[in-house]
């Protein structure tokens, strides 16, 4: 429609259903520009369709120009998608993209915190992928800098401590936590009592640590079906600090002993330190180093996903990538906001495993992958996200990954029970069908545009917020019509496989597979 219109259309749903399919108010737009009523001029682009066979009725209406989708167009469509299932919602979009997500230091379990940006870039990552976008997911491992060496301190300390028995001075900052213990144990039993003892040898244990805690996080994701393609740790950048320091010229200058970067000209409140005057490098500086690598591989775009808590950084690296010769545009960050736990309405415990912190595992064990990732996802990532977790455990329509689940269930259910072969269902027209009916067809053959909506807009909360509203559609539906032994069965039949493939698919790109039986 654009090309007809020579600009962009704006296209909503009415809410009336009887208006059609689609509405625009471009007339509107363009009253000021061609000097007429909108009227007028929504009267004149309706009558310009003449005959189409994508809409059986084009009409204007106060200004306002609705579309209906003819009955063959939405039939020909609902086909297609059933014999092209994995097809549905896909696109041959263009452009690589490198998605950094999680990211969190290999020092301990993740959190819900970490939870939540996990789901968030893994769901944008599946959608993105659907669209035809090649994007690489990568986990930066901050395996350098103070808190590998408090990693080892606290590794010492816990072993001398609980395993041998001996008082020991506590810094003001350590980690803690069962897994801690558990990790001493296995150096003791590796390395020996001396092990423990040896501060000349904190390095290295909090490197081996480093491996194990990690290889914990990999099987956490591994659980709530997050995957990565790479993984670039920070230690083995350093070798490239002259270079990348050399490139970044006048964007970083000497004072006091310490090296800073220019990053308030990027709307930071003042300049930052990235080497200290001992010369070790701080924090910024690692992601100075790995934001070049990044664009030095080349991709058209960069997503990052932080935790809330680093939106000061944002000004910092894109001045860091400005000075290094790259547009910083090329770079988004995108932030998720913390979670806030309740079980029964009141603040979920810790537990001794995790230390100071929920620990993701023991969500995952109290209300299972499927239910975390579709409530993660259900909110937009950069607000605030509270839940009970006692409410995603009950089976019944209060539960939103339970109503959506048992749609699609209920949809397979009825095909199973149908004494008509499956041919036959998918040879049938959707033609002659009930407002209701149509209604729901058309809710389900809209998931391409809600696919695209939500990946490119990064609101993955759309998804499942239609998934929602569709599953909503679908109950009433059920409870409304007589399907087995209606004299339409077949078509009634075809019509809600067309729904079950969008729970199907949108639940795929949630990470989460859709039940057949509940």
């Amino acid at each position: 429609m654009r090309d007809k219109f020579n600009c962009d259309v704006i296209l909503e749903k009415p809410k009336d259903r009887s208006f059609g399919h689609f509405s625009t108010p471009i007339a509107f737009s363009l009253s000021k520009e061609l000097r007429k009523s909108p009227m007028i001029i929504a009267e004149e682009i309706a009558n310009s369709f003449g005959d189409e066979s994508v809409f059986s009725a084009v009409e204007s209406v106060k200004g306002y120009i609705n579309f209906r989708l003819s009955e063959a167009f939405l039939d020909e469509y609902a086909t297609w998608a059933l014999r092209h299932g994995d097809q549905f919602g896909s696109d041959d979009k263009k452009g690589t993209i490198l998605l950094e997500f999680v990211s969190a230091n290999p020092t301990g379990p993740l959190h819900i915190g970490h939870a939540r940006g996990a789901v968030y870039g893994d769901t944008l990552l599946r959608l993105g992928r659907h669209l035809g976008y090649e994007i690489t997911a990568e986990y930066y491992v901050n395996d350098a800098g103070n808190q590998i060496d408090l990693l080892g301190v606290s590794l010492q300390l816990e072993g001398r401590s609980a395993l041998l028995g001996e008082e020991v001075e506590w810094p003001e900052k350590y980690y803690r936590g069962e897994y801690l213990s558990d990790l001493a144990r296995e150096v003791l039993e590796q390395f020996g009592e001396e092990a423990l003892r040896d501060e000349s040898r904190q390095k290295e244990l909090a490197l081996w640590a480093k491996d194990k805690i990690l290889a914990l996080i990999v099987n956490d994701l591994k659980a709530i079906n997050v995957h990565f393609d790479t993984f670039v740790g920070e230690a083995s950048l350093y070798g490239e600090w002259d270079r990348v320091m050399a490139k970044m010229g006048q964007g970083v200058y000497q004072n006091e002993g310490k090296t800073f970067i220019h990053s308030s000209d990027f709307g930071d409140d003042h300049d930052r330190v990235v080497v200290r005057e001992d010369g070790r490098p701080t924090y910024l500086a690692g992601d100075i180093i790995y934001h070049n690598q990044k664009f030095e591989r080349g991709y058209e775009d960069y997503i990052n996903i932080w935790g809330a808590d680093h939106h000061g950084y944002i000004a910092r690296v894109k001045a860091a990538v400005s000075f290094l010769g790259y547009n910083p545009e090329k770079l988004e960050v995108q932030l998720s906001q913390m979670v806030s736990l309740l079980k029964d309405g009141e603040p979920f415990k810790m537990s001794k495993r995790a230390g100071t912190v929920i620990q993701m595992s023991d969500v995952v064990e109290e209300i299972g992958s499927d239910a975390l990732r579709f409530m993660f996802a259900s909110k937009k990532c950069d607000t605030a996200l509270e839940f009970d977790i006692e409410e995603l455990k009950r089976q019944d329509s209060s539960n939103p990954i339970y109503y959506v689940q048992y749609a699609h269930a209920r949809i397979q259910t009825l095909v199973s029970k149908s004494e008509i072969g499956l041919e036959e269902i998918m040879g049938s027209y959707l033609i002659g069908l009930s407002p209701d009916a149509d209604g729901l067809l058309f809710e389900a053959l809209l998931l391409p545009e809600i696919i695209e909506d939500a990946f490119e807009s990064r609101q993955a909360q759309k998804l499942p917020d239609y998934l929602k509203a569709l599953a909503a559609k679908l109950h009433k539906f059920y409870y409304d019509t007589r399907i087995i032994g209606n004299e339409d069965e077949a078509k009634l039949l075809k019509l809600l496989l067309v729904v079950a493939l969008s729970f199907k698919t949108g639940l795929s790109l949630l990470g989460i597979e859709a039940k057949d039986r509940m």
